[in-house]
């Protein structure tokens, strides 16, 4: 099983950023937080690290459903959406939904897990 969902987009991080965030609404998710592990990084170790910005993703009805047929999926909520840079290139990449079934090995979740894959793979595959 593949861990993400991912593409490369050949445009400036910012802009791939903001287009992220627009691809993610437009599929029913919302940015809970946002992590940029590049700046922290820096800050509390003195590492040097490409752009490299986390978004905590989640989609209330589908986290819903998930919480309802495992309460103990909060742990892997929400989906995180990795956006850094690689060289001239910026990479999107989405954790695989499919893994919460792996993970848990409850079935209940197949359906939300399947759901969620389909709407994350929309998000990046319109980047």
């Amino acid at each position: 099983m593949e861990l993400g969902i991912g593409t490369t987009v050949n445009a400036d991080f910012d802009d791939v950023v903001a287009r992220t965030r627009v691809a993610l609404q437009e599929q029913g998710f919302g940015v809970l937080t946002e992590i940029d592990l590049q700046a922290t990084l820096k800050e509390k170790i003195g590492a040097e690290l490409n752009r490299y910005l986390i978004l905590g993703a989640c989609n209330p009805g589908l986290a819903h459903r998930a919480v309802g047929a495992d309460p103990k999926i909060g742990l892997l909520l929400p989906c995180n959406v990795v956006v850094r840079s690689d060289g001239a290139s910026v990479v999107v990449e989405a954790m695989n939904p499919q893994l919460m079934v792996e993970v848990t090995d409850n079935p209940a979740l197949a359906s939300v897990a399947e759901e969620a894959a389909g709407l994350l793979r929309a998000a990046v595959g319109s980047l």
